[in-house]
């Protein structure tokens, strides 16, 4: 079983998608962490983001063990991977990982979650299951100031939701793989729900559809 789980940045995506990859025990990928590899092997190489030969030949052989490092969740990894995902040549490289995890699981496991901004427009157009998870600009913004204060990180919410916004507007109008949700995905709107209500409503969805 497949299932694809798009959405903008913080709006629950990836919790969602970890906690049903643990009920179900299916394998899980966060492609959003592939292009943030990418994106921070060019910061760490000095490299601008925007500079398209170097995102290209970053994106051909990804080091791996860059994906256990603590700043591929910095707030400017995530701005250069939204810059470095708009490109065709680097989603092309990045493509044939994703449809691989999905289609043969690691670990012989039954299923596959994958979460990101296309998983059920281009990677996985025939997945089972394909749910769109969203919310306001102005509650990203918010859950991403407490998660950075969490970390002990200094986070202005006037400055993360103008990112947020301009994230929004680089992702949805790209030329290739813009976000959107894929026109029989479900919508899972989580402004005003908790994690756990919209953890629970995708539990009945996937359990119906096992049967």
């Amino acid at each position: 079983m497949i299932i694809a789980i798009d959405g903008p940045a913080a709006a629950g995506k990836g919790t969602l998608a970890r906690r049903l990859a643990a009920k179900f025990q299916f394998a899980y990928l966060d492609t959003g962490m592939l292009y943030r590899a990418v994106a921070l092997t060019l910061i760490n190489a000095g490299k601008d983001p925007h500079d398209k030969v170097a995102a290209i030949a970053a994106s051909t052989d990804i080091d791996l063990a860059i994906t256990h490092d603590p700043r591929l969740r910095a707030e400017g990894t995530g701005n250069a991977a939204s810059i470095v995902a708009a490109m065709p040549e680097v989603r092309t490289n990045l493509l044939k990982m994703q449809r691989k995890f999905a289609f043969s699981p690691p670990d012989g496991e039954k299923g596959a979650i994958l979460d990101g901004r296309d998983i059920g427009t281009v990677v996985c157009t025939d997945a089972d299951l394909k749910f769109f998870v969203t919310a306001t600009p102005e509650v990203r913004a918010e859950r991403r100031t407490a998660e950075m204060q969490s970390r002990g990180e200094a986070a202005d919410y006037a400055s993360i939701l103008e990112e947020v916004k301009a994230r929004d507007a680089r992702d949805m109008s790209r030329g290739q793989a813009p976000l959107k949700p894929a026109e029989d995905a479900l919508l899972l709107d989580t402004t005003l729900l908790d994690i756990d209500a919209v953890f629970l409503r995708a539990v009945q969805i996937i359990e119906a559809k096992i049967g």
